[in-house]
C-alpha cells in the first residue's frame, strides 16, 4: 500500500484547502473529527474516483451531488472510506472551522 499524499494549498486558523491522493489499497477507518468549539464543515470534491472501492460513507451529509461533491460535518458524524481496490482517489478538500454553533448537537 502506498502513502497518502496531502498537499496543503491554503492553511489558516479557520480555513484549509488540501489536495489529497489516496493510493490503491488505502482505506479510512470510521471516525469523527472532534474540535474544541464552534462548528466544523468539510466540502470535498472527488476529482478522481477509483475504478473499484474507495466509497465515502457518513452518517449524515448536508449536501451531496452525484457522490462527487460532498458537504458534511466531520465533527458531528462518523465517516469512512472503503478500501480502494483498483485505482486511486483524489480529492480537493475545503475545511472550515466556524466560530458559531457548537461541536455537540
Amino acid at each position: 500500500m502506498g502513502r497518502v499524499i496531502n498537499r496543503s494549498l491554503l492553511n489558516t486558523w479557520r480555513l484549509s484547502v488540501n489536495l489529497v491522493t489516496y493510493p490503491e489499497g488505502h482505506h479510512v477507518r470510521r471516525h469523527n473529527d472532534p474540535i474544541g468549539g464552534g462548528s466544523y464543515y468539510k466540502l470535498n470534491f472527488v476529482l478522481i474516483k477509483p475504478a473499484k472501492g474507495g466509497v465515502f460513507e457518513t452518517d449524515r451529509v448536508i449536501f451531496s451531488l452525484f457522490k462527487r461533491v460532498i458537504l458534511f460535518r466531520p465533527d458531528l458524524y462518523d465517516h469512512s472510506v472503503s478500501t480502494i481496490v483498483r485505482g486511486k482517489r483524489v480529492l480537493l478538500s475545503i475545511a472550515l472551522h466556524a466560530p458559531w454553533g457548537c461541536a455537540a448537537q
